[in-house]
């Protein structure tokens, strides 16, 4: 192994890819290119930040000093106009040209703009930078309203953090209850009732008709009819892998630019990772996954003979204060499927797990997720729990008390 590698993007994956590679004898010389004058940050820390309980500081995934240690040779501020496949390399927007031996491709996903009549007036933003998060502070200093298109978790962090900003915020999902892919209903039920107890407006099981305004964002009208008045707009109805560069340079791609078990595109030389690619039919906006992928992929750099495959993935997020965590199914998908509910109304605690022969096969927890990472190993693990199921509801220590 050996030449050059030349990595389009980065963010968390490349990271994580870099952070494998690091101390291992690969032989390769290490470009990195990037459309960002930032080095790699944490973007899951964007919603503190924008609620300023985090400094820019704390955003970093390493100093400067880490990457000259390492030999890596970053190009930043400057990203990828396209890629010469022939040739063997890419050119920038500025003009340079770089060779590669071996090329990744991780240039992550943009927000999916919905198909809205005046979506590009001024004060309208997604949620997925520094750039944006900056953006988006400096636009709620004077307060006003914020209308979130969006209820996911992406949304509802943006919202969390405009809402501490001191603004009035509104929330329109398509969703019956806000992170509806996560939670059942009554899980989600509970989720709206705390956000609007700290003050959020949640417009559910509606969408946006048109966003209205003279050259700048004045008012959002919805489906129904209503209008929100709207000093800023925040799309954050899902994410869109940026394939496009791929696409350009005849790369095999649908949705997100596909790869192969290896993270190997189309063309043997060029790998993707992390939210631009595509595994099978799965696309990826969760970072558990995407650090999988690095992982693997750094070992294929390396001579090893790893491949990726599809596990399960938990998901966790507190939220104005509440804690809610959810693995596998949510909602029962046959009879076969049993479900065991806890549900203490006063005290906000909620909890469903979902056994199939006596094998957990889902959990939502809502209020006191603490319990979550030891009934995602036993998820994972296809573990037999008829043996606890009269204090599975209660957590590990009733278990192995019992």
């Amino acid at each position: 192994m050996g030449g050059e590698l030349v990595i389009i993007g980065h963010g968390m994956a490349t990271q994580r890819l870099l952070e494998s590679l690091a101390g291992e004898q690969h032989g390769w010389r290490v470009t990195v290119i990037s459309d960002e004058p930032e080095l790699a940050y944490n973007r899951i820390l964007l919603s503190p930040w924008l609620a300023g309980e985090t400094t820019t500081d704390a955003l970093a995934l390493a100093s400067p000093g880490w990457y000259a240690n390492q030999g890596v040779q970053l190009h930043q501020g400057d990203g990828v106009a396209w890629i010469d496949r022939a040739a063997r390399a890419v050119i920038t927007r500025a003009g340079h040209r770089i060779p590669f031996d071996r090329l990744v491709i991780a240039t992550g996903s943009r927000p999916a703009i919905p198909v809205i009549e005046w979506a590009d007036l001024e004060g309208v933003t997604g949620f997925r930078s520094l750039e944006d998060a900056r953006w988006m502070a400096e636009g709620s200093r004077q307060g006003g309203n914020a209308v979130v298109i969006g209820g996911g978790f992406l949304g509802l962090e943006a919202a969390e953090g405009l809402r501490a900003q001191g603004m009035t915020v509104s929330v329109v999902h398509r969703g019956h209850s806000p992170l509806n892919r996560q939670l059942d209903a009554t899980a989600g039920g509970m989720l709206a009732e705390a956000l609007r107890r700290r003050g959020m407006v949640l417009h559910l099981a509606n969408g946006v008709d048109r966003i209205q305004g003279n050259g700048r964002v004045e008012a959002v009208r919805l489906q129904d009819g209503r209008e929100l008045a709207a000093d800023l707009v925040v799309m954050a109805a899902g994410i869109q892998p940026n394939r496009e560069l791929a696409e350009e340079a005849g790369l095999e791609c649908e949705r997100g630019i596909h790869v192969d078990a290896t993270l190997t595109t189309s063309d043997e030389r060029i790998h993707a990772l992390g939210e631009c690619c595509q595994f099978r039919d799965q696309t990826y906006g969760l970072v558990e996954p995407v650090y999988r992928q690095a992982e693997v992929l750094a070992d294929r750099l390396c001579g090893g003979r790893r491949v990726y495959r599809e596990t399960p993935v938990a998901t966790r997020l507190k939220i104005s204060g509440v804690d809610v965590f959810s693995c596998g199914d949510i909602e029962p998908r046959d009879r076969d499927t049993e479900s065991i509910l806890y549900h203490d109304r006063r005290g906000g605690e909620y909890r469903r797990l979902l056994l199939k022969n006596n094998r957990l096969v889902g959990a939502v927890l809502y209020g006191d997720a603490s319990m979550g990472p030891w009934l995602f190993d036993h998820l994972s693990r296809g573990t037999d729990l008829s043996a606890w199921r009269a204090s599975l509801a209660f957590g590990e220590a009733y278990c192995e008390a019992a």
